[in-house]
C-alpha cells in the first residue's frame, strides 16, 4: 500500500484538501473549495475512475445539495435541483447533508446518504441522483422520534462488508437500527443503551437514544461500538445488545448510576485490529471541551475494557477544544494515521497510530468533518 493520504476537511465555510507525502513530509493543504458554504459531509469514491469526490453542501441562497468533482475538487458538477429531494407525498423540505458513503466493490455507483430530518437515500449512479430508502421513512417509530440539541439527524451509515444487504444507521436522538434486507425492513437495535430519562433498574427504552456516532471493524462483521450522549458501547452480536465501555474515561458524574458516563461525539475503530478503538472525550453535556482543558485522545486496546491517555505534542494546557462526530478518522495505511479536527480550526495528525501527534492547520474555519484515502 502506498504511503501517501488524501484528507478531506470540511468545514462551515468550505471544504480543503490535504495531501500527506510519505517519509514524514509537511500536509500541504488546498482550498477553500465551495468557498462560503457550509460542509458537513465529505467521501472519496475510489471504485470509480477517476475517483470521485462528494460534497454535502449547504449554501444560505440555494440550500441544501450534494456535489461532485472528478478531478479532486478542480471543477465541480451543481445538479440540477441539488441531485436529492423529498418526494412530494414526503411533504417533507430537505434541510442538510449529514453522510456519504459509497458501498462496496461488489455495488458499483451505490452511494448511501443520510439526511436532516432523519432520512436514508441511496444512488445507483455514482451520487448524482439519490432515493428516498422508503423503508426506513415509513418505519412505525419514525412519528415518534425526537431531535437532539444538533436536530433530528440521521448521521451515520455503517456498511456490512460481508454482507451487502446488511446495515446500520443511527439517528439523534432515536438511536441504531439495522436492516438485513437492502433497507426494505428495519429493527432498532438499541438494547443495553441507557437513557438519564429512563428510571434506575428499567429496561432501556426501544428507541430514543441519543447515538453520536458509530463504527466497526470490516473484518469483525459482529462486532460495534458506538460513542452515547451517556458513555460508550460496544456490541458482539450486531447491535441486538450493547455493553458500557467507557468506566475508565474521565467524565463527569452521570445524571443516572454511580459510574462515568464519558460525553463525547466521534468513535473510530483501528482499521487493522478490531479490539482497538479511539475516543475524544470532552468535559461533559455542559462544558463541550476537551477535559480539564487538555486535548487527549483515548485509545483501547482490548475492545474498550480499558483506555489509555494519548497526549505526545496535543495541547496540555488551555487546549478547550471541541471535535465533532465527523471530525475524526483513521487513514487505512499500513501504520495508520489518525486524523482530527476541531471546531476552532485546527487540524491533528498522528502517522503512527496515535503515539505522537502535530498539529498540521491552524486558522481553518470550524471543521466539521474528516476523511482520509489512501493514494
Amino acid at each position: 500500500m502506498d504511503n501517501g493520504v488524501t484528507v478531506l476537511i470540511g468545514t462551515t465555510k468550505g471544504a480543503f484538501v490535504g495531501r500527506a507525502p510519505s517519509e514524514g513530509e509537511e500536509v500541504t493543504i488546498d482550498g477553500p473549495l465551495l468557498g462560503g458554504e457550509e460542509v458537513y459531509a465529505m467521501a472519496l469514491d475510489q471504485r470509480a475512475d477517476p475517483p470521485r469526490l462528494l460534497a454535502g453542501t449547504l449554501s444560505w441562497h440555494w440550500g441544501p445539495a450534494i456535489r461532485w468533482s472528478d478531478d479532486l475538487g478542480a471543477t465541480w458538477v451543481d445538479p440540477p435541483e441539488g441531485a436529492i429531494a423529498f418526494p412530494p407525498d414526503t411533504d417533507t423540505s430537505l434541510e442538510r447533508i449529514w453522510q456519504l458513503v459509497p458501498a462496496g466493490a461488489d455495488q458499483p455507483g451505490v452511494v448511501y446518504a443520510g439526511a436532516e430530518p432523519a432520512s436514508l437515500f441511496r444512488s445507483d449512479d455514482g451520487g448524482e441522483t439519490y432515493q428516498l430508502v422508503r423503508g426506513l421513512w415509513d418505519h412505525p417509530h419514525r412519528p415518534d422520534w425526537q431531535p437532539g440539541g444538533g436536530g433530528l439527524c440521521l448521521h451515520t451509515v455503517v456498511l456490512d462488508d460481508t454482507d451487502p444487504a446488511a446495515m446500520w444507521i443511527a439517528v439523534s436522538a432515536a438511536g441504531v437500527y439495522r436492516t438485513t434486507d437492502g433497507g426494505d425492513t428495519w429493527e432498532a437495535a438499541n438494547g443495553g443503551i441507557r437513557v438519564p430519562f429512563a428510571p434506575e433498574g428499567d429496561e432501556p427504552p426501544e428507541f430514543g437514544q441519543c447515538v453520536h456516532k458509530m463504527d466497526r471493524h470490516p473484518d469483525r462483521p459482529d462486532r460495534l461500538y458506538l460513542q452515547h450522549h451517556w458513555g460508550t458501547y460496544r456490541s458482539d452480536d450486531r447491535g441486538t445488545t450493547w455493553v458500557s465501555t467507557g468506566e475508565a474515561i474521565p467524565a463527569d458524574p452521570p445524571p443516572i448510576g454511580s459510574e462515568p458516563r464519558p460525553f463525547g461525539f466521534p468513535i473510530v475503530v483501528h482499521p487493522h485490529d478490531p479490539d482497538t478503538v479511539f475516543v475524544i472525550p470532552l468535559a461533559s453535556d455542559a462544558q463541550r471541551w476537551t477535559v480539564d482543558g487538555r486535548c487527549r485522545v483515548y485509545r483501547s486496546r482490548d475492545a474498550g475494557d480499558t483506555w489509555e491517555a494519548l497526549e505526545q505534542g496535543l495541547p496540555q494546557q488551555d487546549a478547550y477544544l471541541t471535535v465533532l462526530r465527523d471530525a475524526f478518522c483513521a487513514d487505512p495505511l499500513d501504520v495508520p494515521g489518525l486524523w482530527f479536527g476541531t471546531r476552532t480550526g485546527e487540524l491533528f495528525a498522528s502517522r503512527d497510530t496515535g503515539e505522537h501527534w502535530s498539529c498540521v492547520a491552524r486558522h481553518l474555519p470550524p471543521i466539521t468533518c474528516v476523511r482520509a484515502y489512501a493514494t
